[in-house]
């Protein structure tokens, strides 16, 4: 799986140069040009590395740092600031950043840095039986699920729906296979308790559940589920 990057910077000239950049190095990346984009793009989509800029309009980088943190999500951020602010890179460090490059940077240490990060949490979704994606953190050896940082009740059932989603991310599960798989149950014997079930999580999970982003219905066959 190629390594996803959110960029969030309000230069649009550096937004460009550095997603380039990271696109030639194979990194999937998605850019966001304030604070306020950045962070719900960190919250609705899940990133393995976030490169986020001190200085951004609408919010700054200190406070979507922090409200990142307090959202529950452990991704890596890597905080980009001015030169010689001393006090910037110890308040973004303090703030919950992982790492950071002073501007105006050299493109292979942003590089090399990006890569060390990556390195040391190279799959922060799925780390030690937890995996996330949007605000959703899904822990796995203690059977919790929270969105937001706030605690999902989902019942023993919709669990293991959404661990046997996990598992198998990417692919078109039909209604067929997830009543056998999940239920136990024939594909003859089947009922809507499939559809019931995906509702159930869509409108405990999804944003919008109505125009959902992680557990797509796929017609005629089933559903896909894509973190």
């Amino acid at each position: 799986m190629q390594p996803t990057i959110l960029f969030v910077e309000d230069e649009e000239a550096l937004r460009m140069t550095v997603g380039d950049r990271l696109r030639n190095e194979g990194y999937v990346v998605a850019c966001a040009a304030d604070g306020d984009e950045g962070f719900e793009k960190a919250m609705r989509l899940p990133f393995d590395l976030i490169v986020l800029d001190l200085m951004l309009p609408r919010c700054d980088g200190l406070t979507v740092c922090h409200d990142i943190r307090q959202a529950g999500l452990v991704t890596p951020i890597l905080m980009l600031t001015a030169r010689g602010q001393t006090m910037d890179k110890v308040a973004g460090l303090k703030t919950g950043a992982d790492d950071y490059v002073t501007k105006p940077f050299n493109m292979q240490e942003l590089m090399a840095r990006i890569e060390a990060l990556l390195r040391r949490a190279p799959y922060p979704r799925t780390r030690e039986g937890l995996y996330r994606f949007g605000s959703v953190r899904v822990d796995r050896r203690g059977t919790e699920v929270t969105r937001g940082g706030s605690v999902v009740d989902l019942s023993t059932r919709e669990f293991q729906l959404l661990q046997y989603f996990i598992d198998n991310a990417g692919a078109t599960l039909s209604r067929e296979q997830l009543l056998t798989d999940v239920w136990g149950y024939s594909a003859q014997a089947y009922t809507r308790t499939v559809d019931v079930h995906v509702s159930s999580l869509r409108q405990k999970l999804e944003d919008n559940p109505k125009q959902p982003i992680f557990i797509l219905t796929v017609q005629r066959v089933g559903y896909k589920f894509t973190p």
